[in-house]
């Protein structure tokens, strides 16, 4: 009996080491004759007794497998797109009495149009102080503001964005008594062009 059970065992690892070398790619596992690696019964590979450490390269067997993906790179996340804001802001610019041109720096104006991603309008608006007729005033206030057009115009403004209108000295701010100079100084804020301009930035 004994030496049945040696025979058995001795035919048995030479079937095994026969098997593993038959499929040089599983080299150190049991497979069967349709190369499939055998599995315990807590689906654990079978090792061949020439198994060593380097022949775990088989997915599924020895943890290869969880390695595998523990070293895969995770996917580097899609860059956010800018949403588009509104960047709607008004300025006003003011006038020496009775006069319509503009002595006021219009760079901060051109400065923020050229940050806009998108230039919808530039509204101007003119307006007057209540001295003199008002149909004068009037007339006034729209060379106020289209004089303001004028000088956006040569600094790069496309002009089609720019709209002119004017309300005269129907539109007052300042709150003033007295006469003569006083008077004139006073009504300063009521000299002057509104600017309305609409249109997006982009919020990074």
């Amino acid at each position: 009996m004994k030496k049945f059970a040696l025979s058995a065992g001795v035919a048995l690892a030479m079937t095994l080491s026969a098997a593993a070398q038959a499929h040089p790619t599983n080299q150190g596992y049991v497979e069967d004759s349709s190369a499939t690696i055998w599995r315990n019964s807590f689906g654990e590979c079978w090792h061949t007794g020439f198994f060593t450490e380097a022949d775990a390269t088989v997915e599924g067997c020895d943890g290869y497998q969880a390695m595998a993906k523990a070293e895969e790179p995770a996917p580097a996340p899609a860059p956010a797109e800018p949403m588009m804001v509104s960047a709607d802001k008004k300025f006003s610019l003011f006038f020496d009495f009775d006069s319509a041109k503009v002595e006021e720096d219009i760079s901060a104006i051109v400065n923020y149009i050229g940050s806009m991603s998108q230039l919808d309008n530039v509204d101007l608006v003119g307006n007057a102080d209540f001295i003199g007729d008002a149909d004068y005033n009037q007339r006034l206030g729209q060379r106020r503001a289209e004089a303001v057009a004028s000088e956006l115009r040569s600094a790069g403004v496309d002009g089609s964005k720019i709209s002119v209108s004017s309300m005269g000295e129907s539109a007052p701010v300042a709150s003033c008594s007295g006469r003569g100079a006083a008077l004139i100084a006073c009504l300063r804020a009521d000299r002057r062009v509104d600017v309305q301009i609409s249109g997006d930035k982009k919020d990074m």
